[in-house]
């Protein structure tokens, strides 16, 4: 709870100085911290690296903290953050770090991690690993977002290599019931919603949407009649902050 909170607080009451100024003590105190908090080290290494996932701090801090020179205590817990944001998917699966699940998280975080999960899947083409950090951000009720934020990146994108690995990965979720029916319909009823906006700034998003349809009810998890949902005219719709998403588009 205490990342969740300075995760909050920082940018309204908290400056990242601040954060780091923090930071700089507790590594500084270790060898008094340690007497009665044996594995201080690994906790402290625990919170740096999930400060650093939830953008409180720079991912450099842990090289300006190691030129300190403290003690080998604070060169451990240096070493614990610097191996957790280095792992596969290290970012995401910090969500976890306190065994936490991730609905307590903040909707703007679980969107970034999402987005983070997909471009990784995108440059690694591990879908097993991809499956597995989905799993672990524990928000089947907010799988729709992933599907929004699929489909949105495969507009974006352009190209069939996205297209092919999205619709991939949205079948295996779909198959393995992960992704629900419903949360799949949900998703792209998001995306035909701002396809009017998409379009300002990508003209072609239509014609590479109803592409990527195709692909998807050829693989067998949308049904056919999807294709009638897609805006044929602007709709002037828009996606509302009150929505709570935190997606990218919002009313003006």
């Amino acid at each position: 709870m205490t990342s969740i909170l300075l995760s909050d607080l920082y940018g309204r009451l908290i400056k990242q100085k601040e954060i780091a100024q923090g930071f700089d003590v507790i590594l500084g105190n270790l060898p008094d911290l340690i007497l009665d908090t044996p594995d201080a080290p690994i906790v402290v290494g625990c919170f740096l690296a999930r400060t650093i996932a939830d953008d409180c701090l720079p991912p450099k801090i842990i090289d300006f903290f190691k030129e300190k020179n403290y003690s080998d205590l604070a060169n451990q817990a240096l070493i614990k953050a610097h191996n957790l944001l280095n792992i596969k998917h290290g970012l995401t699966r910090l969500d976890n770090v306190w065994g936490v699940g991730g609905s307590l998280r903040p909707v703007q975080y679980l969107v970034r991690q999402m987005n983070m999960l997909l471009d990784e899947y995108l440059c690694s083409g591990d879908l097993q690993e991809a499956i597995r950090c989905i799993l672990e951000l524990e928000v089947p009720h907010f799988h729709h977002e992933l599907v929004y934020e699929a489909v949105v990146d495969v507009i974006e994108a352009m190209n069939t290599h996205t297209e092919i690995a999205m619709c991939k990965l949205l079948k295996a979720l779909y198959d393995a019931i992960i992704i629900t029916p419903e949360m799949m319909n949900k998703g792209f009823d998001r995306v035909f919603d701002v396809l009017d906006d998409i379009s300002i700034d990508v003209p072609l998003a239509s014609a590479v949407l109803e592409r990527f349809l195709d692909m998807c009810i050829n693989a067998g998890f949308l049904e056919r009649e999807v294709l009638r949902k897609i805006p044929t005219r602007a709709s002037a719709r828009k996606r509302y902050v009150s929505e709570g998403d935190g997606g990218r588009l919002k009313e003006a």
